[in-house]
Order: C-alpha cells, then sequence, then structure tokens
C-alpha cells in the first residue's frame, strides 16, 4: 500500500516516549494522539516552508529579537497527551527556554509560551492543520498562526468555494484564533512581525 501525504503509518497507538525512540531523530514524522503520522513533504511544500522562514528571520534580525527558528525539533505540549508536533516553521523564545524541562538534553519544548510564531504548510490530510491544530495552538496561547495552502486542498468551511490557494492568519484573541483568509495581492498583517511586506500570493507560490 502506498501511503499518502500526512498519513498514520502504524495500527498500534504509541507513548511519546516509544515515538521518540523510534521516530525521534527523523523530522519527518509527528505523532498526534498516539498516531504516527509520515509528512512526506513534496518539493512545494518545502519551497513554502523555505519561504516563509527566510522572510521571518529576516524580521526577526531586523528586530534583534531574542528568538530563533526551530530546526528539527518537536512540539510536545504537556497538557496533550500522545502527541508531538513538528510545525513546518516555528519560532522560539529564547528567554523561555529556561522553563522548558526537556530543552538542554532533547530537542523537544512543551510549553506553549516558548513559541511566538507556528506555520504549517497544507498537505493531503489538511484537517490536522484546520482543526486540530488551531485548537491546540490556541489552547496553549500561540499568538500567531498561519495555515499556508499552497493547494487550496482544505475544506470549503475552512477556504470558502470555489476552493483556492489561501493563507489563513490566525491570531490569539482571548484565547482563540481570529482567522483572516489572504489570497492573490492582498497583503498580509502579521501582528508578531509588523514590518513584514509580503502578499499572499507570494508566500504561496514561494517568491516566484
Amino acid at each position: 500500500m502506498t501511503l499518502g501525504i500526512d498519513q498514520p503509518i502504524q495500527n498500534k497507538l504509541l507513548s511519546f516516549g516509544e515515538f521518540l525512540a523510534r521516530y525521534g531523530s527523523d523530522n519527518r514524522y509527528e505523532l498526534i494522539d498516539g498516531e504516527v503520522f509520515d509528512l512526506e513533504p513534496t518539493g512545494k511544500h518545502e519551497e513554502v516552508a523555505a519561504f516563509i522562514t527566510t522572510k521571518v528571520c529576516v524580521q526577526i534580525d531586523r528586530a534583534s529579537l531574542p528568538w530563533f527558528v526551530l530546526q528539527r525539533g518537536l512540539f510536545r505540549p504537556s497538557n496533550v497527551g500522545m502527541t508531538a508536533f513538528r510545525p513546518d516553521v516555528a519560532v522560539v523564545d529564547r528567554a523561555e527556554l529556561a522553563r522548558e524541562p526537556l530543552w538542554f538534553e532533547q530537542s523537544v519544548l512543551t510549553r506553549g509560551n516558548s513559541i511566538k510564531f507556528v506555520a504549517e504548510v497544507v498537505s493531503s490530510n489538511w484537517q490536522n492543520d484546520y482543526a486540530r491544530k488551531v485548537e491546540d495552538y490556541a489552547a496553549l496561547g500561540i499568538p500567531e498562526y498561519w495555515i499556508a495552502d499552497y493547494a487550496g486542498l482544505g475544506g470549503i468551511r475552512h477556504i470558502g468555494k470555489p476552493k483556492q490557494p489561501t493563507l489563513s492568519i490566525c491570531t490569539l484573541v482571548d484565547e482563540e484564533y481570529e482567522i483572516q483568509l489572504v489570497r492573490g495581492n492582498q497583503m498580509i498583517n502579521s501582528t508578531s512581525f509588523p514590518d513584514l511586506n509580503l502578499t499572499a500570493e507570494q508566500v504561496l507560490r514561494a517568491g516566484r
């Protein structure tokens, strides 16, 4: 059987420890409620994630923020059992790392306060990005979450009809995300990076 992108790859549910021992060193896997998902990013997926990373790093440097982009780490929320997300782009607050119980021995974050910004590039199992992660990232207090749906894969209730490439900007307000959909030449309004001068199309086409 050929697996699609973002599909669970085993029948037995794994604990975080079992997942870490088996898949922790490979950044193509993440754990959600005990299920291991093979992310298998396409080339376009990687281009979009890299473009966001590049632009975010420029903003961090210009503003001299004590932040950095997580490269190969896992995000294991302490209040969500048997789950370890591997965001496509995650901006970490260096000042919060002293409070992270696992960080200095493993590249694992457990606290929402450690993450200032996260972005996911949508693959075939878009439900995780539009539903599960929206709820969990908001509950954890992550201020800003982008869903970069460059192929318009998300459900109609998330991106409208007709379905088209869409960037969803989720901004935390009163512990819930307010979601703005931006497309084409519409400008992005980021609370984390207010000087970011980008359109949705630039992100979704990875600068092309």
